[in-house]
């Protein structure tokens, strides 16, 4: 029997299986791998990661294909476009990982502005001399301004999230709409970029990147920022200018940078390694039990249904 479901890996959860059952069969191979490359021509849907950039050359080698889904929000790694002139659906997980994410960026904030790195390092070295007045002061977050740049569900999530902590939330206005942001504990203003960096003692990312955001986050960007501002990314690399980032670190000028996402992961700029105040983690937004299989079965259903048919 030919291969139906091509996935490079397994997922977290039964749904995966459920599908290749459903249309059999499931063959699991690694990305590019000879028996990934020899599947190809039998596969009716594709399973991908967001690490493994597909090409309308691999599209060629695939002339059955119904179905192109992706075990993440982003498209940017696919040939979107082409799939959609051969009729191929491009099948994604929007929604379901929106709290995951807002959780990790809040993680990321208060991890910087109390120094727990700092402070867990220095209860585990054995050099602790105890309580003092001064030791490892951080930074207060109720009644400053957290700008997000990103009006979907998880910029909305972590919105509630810095509203929580009695912070007050701006958004970028980056379609000029001008209307308000109902996220869900209040409405926030839109403002343009331009306006929201000098206002945000914390700017979090949460828009995806496309050639309108990719390098938006340049050095004279990151300069109308306030002094001593916080960066958070759980969005996508690329989106900020990471050199420009270290250089305002390394000369005082940004109070901390969190980031879960790198350009060109996941190899890492070195410079991050040796830059002061920094929480670096490696791509965990979604990476809760119930978020990861939430995405494989929201996956899995839409090549079902794409296929002409349905899980369970």
């Amino acid at each position: 029997m030919n291969t139906r479901i091509l996935a490079t890996s397994p997922l977290v959860g039964n749904a995966l299986q459920e599908l290749g059952a459903r249309f059999p069969e499931l063959t699991i191979a690694p990305f590019r791998s000879i028996a990934w490359k020899m599947s190809l021509a039998h596969a009716e849907a594709l399973v991908l990661l967001l690490s493994e950039p597909l090409t309308e050359a691999d599209l060629d080698l695939a002339p059955r294909l119904k179905a192109v889904g992706t075990f993440s929000v982003a498209v940017n790694h696919l040939p979107v476009e082409a799939c959609r002139r051969r009729g191929i659906e491009v099948v994604n997980t929007p929604g379901v990982l929106a709290d995951a994410t807002a959780d990790l960026a809040l993680t990321l904030l208060l991890s910087l502005t109390r120094r727990v790195r700092e402070g867990e390092l220095l209860a585990r070295s054995g050099g602790w001399k105890g309580w003092a007045p001064d030791q490892l002061l951080g930074t207060s977050l109720a009644g400053k301004t957290c700008g997000i740049l990103g009006g979907g569900p998880t910029g909305k999530a972590f919105a509630r999230r810095a509203w929580a902590l009695g912070m007050r939330p701006v958004f970028w206005d980056r379609e000029n709409k001008g209307t308000p942001v109902d996220f869900g504990a209040g409405l926030a203003r839109r403002l343009p970029l331009a306006d929201l960096l000098p206002q945000s003692a914390v700017l979090s990312l949460h828009c995806p990147l496309t050639p309108e955001t990719r390098g938006l986050l340049t050095m004279p960007m990151l300069l109308r920022l306030p002094e001593g501002a916080f960066i958070l990314n759980t969005a996508r690399g690329g989106i900020l200018d990471e050199e420009a980032a270290i250089q305002l670190l390394h000369q005082g000028r940004l109070g901390g940078v969190g980031l879960d996402v790198y350009e060109g992961e996941p190899a890492i700029n070195t410079g991050w390694l040796k830059a002061p105040r920094t929480v670096l983690l490696p791509h965990l937004g979604s990476a809760t039990r119930e978020t990861r299989e939430a995405m494989a079965r929201l996956l899995c259903d839409g090549i079902a249904r794409t296929l002409g048919g349905k899980l369970g």
